[in-house]
């Protein structure tokens, strides 16, 4: 079983991309992972802006990192670009922070004319964090995220059948690496 942490990059309490995300940890917990949910907007500002490497929420997400075997990070796109909140936190974690590690980005936005923002803008940062394999990551519209009144979520079919192939092949990925790495010990 491998251990995967879910980040959620918004700054939003309601946002649709966390909601998203844990909808998706679940799919994972079926498949045989453990899943660790990390909200970024959960740690406190002052420790991400100030850099303060040694805060303990900052020392402990880092060893959350450190200790996953498989990273989903997910965020909302904003002007083209991930979020600020998570840039914040990927520049306080050690350059090499996820090597090693299958990662899954996910994006969502209001528009497909954001699409690109996983390719152009997050997955670059990922790899030079040493990611040893980022896989296709996805994109999906807001619109296609509804949230009903009593907090339930539900993913329109065509981007639901999407996700789930693109979860299942990190999830894929994600076995194939935990097998290669326990066979070589």
């Amino acid at each position: 079983m491998a251990t995967v942490l879910s980040v959620s990059g918004s700054p939003s309490a309601t946002s649709r991309t966390a909601r998203l995300l844990r909808h998706l940890d679940r799919r994972l917990t079926a498949r045989g992972h453990e899943v660790i949910p990390l909200d970024v907007r959960t740690l406190p500002a002052a420790a991400l802006l100030g850099a303060d490497f040694g805060h303990p929420a900052i020392v402990a997400a880092t060893e959350s990192f450190a200790r996953a075997d498989g990273i989903v990070v997910g965020t909302p796109v904003y002007k083209a670009a991930y979020s600020g909140l998570l840039k914040s936190l990927l520049d306080v974690l050690p350059q090499h922070a996820l090597a090693g590690k299958t990662v899954l980005p996910l994006a969502t936005g209001g528009t497909t004319a954001h699409v690109l923002a996983i390719d152009y803008a997050l997955r670059p940062v990922l790899s030079t964090m040493g990611a040893a394999h980022v896989v296709q990551g996805w994109f999906t519209l807001d619109r296609d995220i509804l949230v009903g009144d009593d907090g339930t979520l539900t993913v329109a079919e065509g981007a639901a059948e999407a996700l789930v192939q693109v979860v299942d092949r990190f999830s894929d990925a994600l076995d194939s690496r935990t097998a290669l790495l326990t066979a070589s010990r």
